[in-house]
């Protein structure tokens, strides 16, 4: 039997690469290949679906073998795969600009650094290189991958549906009534994710349009440092009663948010692909966006795009979207649409038939 097995540098269930290897996982045994995954960092709940890189190879596997590494940042992890005799591909998932994240977290540049490397590297011992958008194909391109090809992030927007959080959306519910619009962004706590800028608008857009409007920072901190200036910032600003950060919350309760959210304002400077764009289309929330990177191929026309995300221009485009009905009831129809485009059956197809050619070309059963 031939087999694909995975490798990363950090499998944790709850994250969007770690649900994407589950998935894959899934699709690879359903094509009749045997399929592990294998990462350093295994924190406790995912160590039944992962094992450590280190293992692997210990006993020599029958059939065609194939390494299929999830890229993303620097890793040993990479190093490793590169030094096996196995050919190898590549699942390319973005890897920050290090010059981001230099002036808060300088070993995290240094590993963006790294993955930037390693990427270069590994171009001519990589058989195919699949990148889950076509920004992130043009990388792969630029960097010498001769095969690569397109197939989305593997996401279970319908499985992930559960019933939100009574406590939490009761809180919320509170909230609004006092009136005003409910903000949401939803990701990691870091400095290209821009929370920052979100801040300033959200300032800029009490002043002008809605003094009661709230903004809900939804998600893990990525970087310590730029948590302890964003809640300075918003202290500053006297926007203490009006910004939540919530932290890592459970998905009931991120359903809650989504559900009293208004409008998903996105101005993050570095996306891959943006999955929390997508859930939030999916769950009929306006999205405001910045165009960077792989957001207006995300978002598709689906959106509010902005060219520019000074704090007036963006709380202009919330003000409209929240105020203008038809246009709301455009973008939430839009956004229904283009989420739709990347439900884990389309996306489960075109990642199949994108290994199934591969395989097929390489001459394996």
């Amino acid at each position: 039997m031939s087999a694909i097995h995975q490798f990363l540098p950090t499998f944790a269930a709850r994250d969007a690469i770690g649900n994407h290897a589950l998935h894959v996982r899934q699709v690879l045994r359903g094509m009749g290949l045997e399929s592990e995954i294998y990462a350093e960092g295994i924190p406790r709940p995912g160590r039944r679906d992962a094992h450590p890189y280190r293992s692997f190879g210990r006993k020599p596997a029958p059939g065609r073998t194939w390494l299929l590494y999830q890229l993303s940042t620097g890793s040993a992890v990479a190093d490793f795969v590169r030094a096996r005799p196995e050919p190898k591909l590549v699942n390319y998932h973005n890897i920050t600009t290090a010059s981001l994240f230099a002036p808060w977290e300088p070993h995290v540049a240094v590993e963006c650094r790294e993955g930037r490397r390693q990427l270069r590297e590994m171009a001519g011992e990589v058989e195919l290189g699949v990148a889950v958008s076509v920004f992130n194909e043009a990388e792969l391109r630029e960097a010498g991958y001769r095969d690569t090809a397109v197939a989305p992030v593997l996401v279970d927007l319908d499985g992930a549906d559960v019933d939100a959080d009574p406590e939490v959306s009761a809180r919320l519910e509170r909230g609004k009534r006092a009136g005003g619009t409910d903000w949401l962004f939803v990701s990691r706590v870091a400095p290209h994710k821009c929370q920052h800028d979100v801040v300033r608008a959200l300032a800029a857009h009490r002043r002008l349009y809605d003094p009661h409007a709230r903004l809900h920072l939804v998600g893990a901190a990525g970087s310590g440092a730029y948590v302890s200036m964003l809640e300075r910032y918003v202290a500053a600003l006297g926007l203490g009663g009006a910004v939540t950060l919530t932290g890592s919350v459970s998905a009931a309760a991120l359903k809650s948010y989504y559900r009293a959210a208004d409008v998903f304002v996105c101005l993050s400077e570095h996306e891959g692909f943006c999955v929390p764009v997508v859930e939030a289309m999916r769950l009929s929330v306006p999205v405001v966006a910045f165009a960077s990177t792989a957001l207006p191929e995300t978002v598709a026309g689906a959106g509010v795009l902005l060219e520019a995300k000074d704090p007036l221009t963006v709380a202009a485009a919330v003000a409209r979207v929240s105020t203008d009905d038809p246009l709301r009831a455009q973008l939430v129809a839009a956004g229904l649409r283009r989420a739709a485009d990347f439900s884990l059956e389309r996306s489960t197809r075109r990642f199949t038939e994108v290994i199934a050619r591969f395989l097929a070309d390489q001459g394996a059963p």
